[in-house]
């Protein structure tokens, strides 16, 4: 990541093409709802570095993990500003909207969150992608340019929970797959219950292509196939048993 990955929000994002960029508010809207997300940045690292301060390597990847998930929200937040979609005090506002809420982690257990991470990231890296399609689709090539940064990032996030999940694999097969049925079937995209207008940021995504089809079949089974493994090899939750049956 050092020597190839990492990039500066000032220097290596072509701002100069802010002053002609498209003012479509549907693309401003996701842009700020993602934003948004992503502003939660001090719960996702509180709660992960609690829950895996015992391990040094897992302690520091949260940390590396922190410090590149910083400047997705700096860019977009800059890009708002810089196409004058949104004032600085809009923005301001917007931050202190987002800072009032609090997330916290969907399971309890550091195998849990491991696998939790590879599904959000991906889910992440494929909601980025559809979102520079659209972006370029419109003319927006600076809103382009950002989503293709931040997707590259959220790749990269991705397939390092994909490897330790396939250790946690080899160490516990039956534990870990029942553990990746668990998350599977709980899942939910971070903190979007505390995200303003988040009703109409998920209908512009669905327009775009991310509906629950996509995310099974761009997201569920292509992060199965790189763990080796199909939803046959997955435990099902019990059956509920139902008065009158036999």
């Amino acid at each position: 990541a050092e020597r190839t990955r990492r990039w500066k929000v000032a220097d290596d994002l072509p701002w100069e093409l802010a002053a002609g960029s498209p003012r479509d508010a549907m693309l401003a809207l996701c842009a700020e709802s993602f934003c948004g997300v992503e502003m939660f940045l001090p719960d996702y690292v509180a709660g992960g570095l609690n829950l895996v301060r015992d391990d040094f390597g897992m302690t520091w990847f949260v940390a590396c993990w922190g410090y590149e998930e910083s400047k997705h929200a700096l860019a977009l937040r800059e890009y708002l500003v810089r196409t004058g979609q949104r004032t600085r005090d809009e923005i301001d506002a917007y931050a202190q909207t987002i800072a009032a809420g609090r997330w916290t982690p969907p399971f309890g257990t550091a195998r849990q969150m491991t696998l939790y991470g590879a599904i959000q990231e991906m889910t992440t890296f494929l909601s980025y992608k559809k979102q520079e399609a659209a972006a370029e689709a419109k003319g927006d090539a600076l809103l382009a340019a950002i989503y293709k940064r931040i997707a590259r990032d959220e790749m990269a996030h991705c397939g390092f929970y994909v490897e330790v999940a396939r250790l946690l694999l080899d160490e516990d097969p039956a534990g870990t797959k029942a553990d990746l049925a668990h998350v599977f079937r709980h899942f939910r995209m971070p903190a979007t219950e505390l995200i303003p207008r988040w009703d109409e940021h998920v209908a512009a995504m669905e327009a775009s292509g991310l509906d629950r089809g996509a995310f099974v079949g761009e997201v569920w089974l292509p992060l199965l196939r790189r763990l080796g493994l199909t939803r046959r090899d997955l435990p099902r939750p019990p059956r509920v048993a139902i008065e009158g049956d036999v």
